[in-house]
């Protein structure tokens, strides 16, 4: 009996230690997640320095550190078309929010389909939190082309039966989707010459070797305001305001060619949401300032935001929308 009495007593202060440990555990993890951040945060960029998202990584990363009021540390992990930044996030980062990922649309949504073998899934391995940019491409020619509107260009191809080619960044870029675009729904053949990044294709259109190309406005304007080329429309659903005299290819009578390169920031799947809305919040308050809207719509792309559902929903669209014009063109990396 006494031994009986012993064991009850035993377990039911087992018990009691027991749940007041549990009770101690969803304050102590709730005061963690609401006391994000409390340390640095480390931003993974999966591209070199230098171009256009380590441009906005940048951009964000002061912005970041003055809200958030921690250090922000740009890491850029380039490779594989973005894979291996991307995937270091996606299987390796802790899912805490202390490391963010610059996720663009070609690891996130061309990838996929493009690689015979992906490192990650980045619709279940990888959390959206925000959509931060969109930069549209301007349809560019050499002047010797002898076209300036869209109309021409297709007569040039169609009637008089020209054959012309179209650069791009390489094979799964914008530039090359675009281009695709432009031939299923246009009925062209424009013949697609990939090169190792936007730069040489940019040049050999401008020494006119290749006569045609989609390219982030970015990088064209300066050569568009020179002369050197011919804008004939920009594949965003309204005109772009660095090309104000520019028709959309709706406009210019093509529908549906819609075309842009994006991006958002993204964490490992399983951050507590709690953090995930904080960052949401803290970036969308970023981008509702009039100073910085100045600052990012002078790199090329609109102010966007939104919710983190927002940006889940565009990821899933384009991975189908954007897998299908690979998938059609025969292009791979593998």
């Amino acid at each position: 009996m006494k031994n009986s009495m012993t064991y009850r007593r035993r377990s039911g202060l087992l018990s009691a230690l027991l749940c007041a440990g549990l009770a101690w555990a969803v304050p102590l993890q709730a005061s963690a997640e609401d006391a994000y951040p409390s340390k640095n945060i480390r931003f993974v960029v999966p591209y070199p320095p230098g171009g256009p998202t380590d441009l906005m990584a940048r951009l964000l990363q002061t912005e970041l550190q003055t809200r958030l009021g921690v250090t922000v540390i740009v890491d850029n992990k380039s490779g594989a078309g973005g894979n291996t930044g991307s995937a270091e996030v996606a299987k390796q980062a802790p899912a805490d929010g202390y490391t963010i990922l610059l996720a663009a649309s070609g690891p996130m949504a061309v990838n996929p389909t493009l690689y015979k073998s992906m490192p990650f899934n980045p619709q279940t391995d990888l959390a959206p939190v925000i959509q931060i940019s969109s930069f549209p491409l301007v349809l560019e020619v050499n002047p010797k082309v002898g076209v300036k509107t869209v109309k021409e260009l297709v007569n040039l191809l169609k009637v008089q039966k020209t054959s012309l080619s179209f650069a791009s960044a390489g094979n799964g870029t914008p530039q090359h989707l675009a281009g695709e675009l432009f031939n299923t729904q246009l009925d062209t053949n424009l013949a697609h010459i990939p090169y190792r990044g936007a730069g040489p294709a940019l040049n050999d259109v401008l020494g006119g070797q290749v006569g045609v190309m989609f390219d982030i406005i970015a990088s064209s304007l300066p050569h568009i305001q020179g002369g050197k080329l011919t804008p004939l429309a920009v594949t965003s659903t309204k005109r772009s305001a660095a090309l104000p005299n520019v028709p959309t290819m709706a406009e210019a009578g093509f529908p549906g060619m819609e075309m842009t390169a994006w991006h958002g920031i993204a964490v490992r799947s399983g951050t507590p949401q709690q953090i995930v809305d904080k960052l949401n919040s803290t970036l969308n308050t970023i981008f509702q300032q009039p100073d910085f809207q100045k600052k990012w719509e002078a790199i090329g792309s609109p102010v966007v935001g939104g919710t983190a559902a927002q940006f889940a929903d565009l990821i899933k669209k384009e991975n189908v929308r954007l897998g299908k014009l690979v998938k059609d063109s025969g292009a791979t990396v593998d």
